[in-house]
């Protein structure tokens, strides 16, 4: 009885401490188990370089297209004018060209002839390169490229600013009450309207001087000695008969404009001739 009694015990004391066991385990289990707090984690650890949000990327500047006024001064000799003309006028018609100006002469030795053509900038070198063919040399070839891409990104950044300013007032201007206000708001914005008139005004001639070149030609044909002479001497002569009219032109008006000294010259000569033939009697 007292062997049972004691292993019964025995077994009570064993179970108690398996159990004591058990929940200690359970209680170092959890402890190691137990998830981190994310936010407390992720202000704790150091930020990686290696995962780190990448950059925003850099703003696209906006590509501004070069404006460039070209230009061009071209003399040359020709043995024919016309033939000359006519290569022009060809080379013209194949870039899409036109003539603005076109005066032809002649003086002591040469007979010549200036053209002044507008031609689109992207066909300009094409131009130049057509008029050359033929041409033995040139006495005069200047071909110059002004980049005004400064002045017009300025004059379009001072457009923009005005109309902005333009906007502005007008808003304004649906809010004033009074007489007096709504005058100088309409003064100030006649003021900036005119700036922006003046200001697209500019824009539009320097398009224009952008997108077509100008180009100014002068050909000549030497005249012959002899036929030189002949034409110099009658032009001489005819010249000095109009000079001589003219001339004789101008006395008549300066008499006619003295004429009450005439007509006292002439009394005062009447008396000093009666009085000399007086003094003869």
């Amino acid at each position: 009885m007292r062997h049972i009694f004691f292993l019964s015990f025995l077994f009570l004391i064993l179970s108690g401490c398996n159990k004591a066991d058990a929940s200690a385990e359970n209680i170092v289990i959890s402890s190691v188990k137990m998830p981190a707090n994310a936010e407390n984690v992720a202000y704790d650890r150091e930020p990686d370089p290696n995962n780190a949000p990448p950059p925003p990327p850099p703003p696209v500047k906006e590509k501004i297209e070069q404006k460039i006024i070209k230009e061009a001064t071209l003399k040359f000799e020709t043995d024919n004018l016309e033939n000359s003309f006519s290569q022009i006028k060809k080379a013209a018609s194949t870039s899409k060209a036109r003539i603005i100006n076109d005066s032809e002469g002649k003086d002591f030795a040469t007979l010549f002839r200036n053209l002044t053509i507008k031609v689109p900038s992207q066909n300009f070198d094409r131009f130049i390169s057509d008029i050359s063919k033929g041409v033995s040399y040139f006495e005069v070839k200047t071909i110059s490229a002004q980049d005004v891409t400064e002045q017009y990104i300025d004059l379009t950044s001072r457009l923009k600013t005005k109309k902005k300013l333009e906007e502005r007032y007008l808003e304004i201007l649906k809010k004033a009450n009074k007489v007096s206000e709504i005058l100088e708001i309409e003064e100030q914005i006649s003021a900036i309207r005119e700036e922006i008139e003046a200001k697209e005004g500019q824009l539009k001639y320097l398009e224009s001087r952008v997108s077509e070149s100008t180009v100014t030609i002068e050909f000549y044909k030497t005249i012959p000695e002899k036929e030189g002479v002949k034409i110099s001497y009658g032009s001489k002569l005819w010249s000095a008969i109009e000079s001589g009219f003219y001339t004789l032109s101008d006395l008549l008006i300066s008499l006619l404009s003295a004429w009450p000294f005439v007509i006292l010259f002439v009394v005062f000569a009447y008396f000093i001739r009666k009085r000399l033939k007086r003094r003869k009697k």
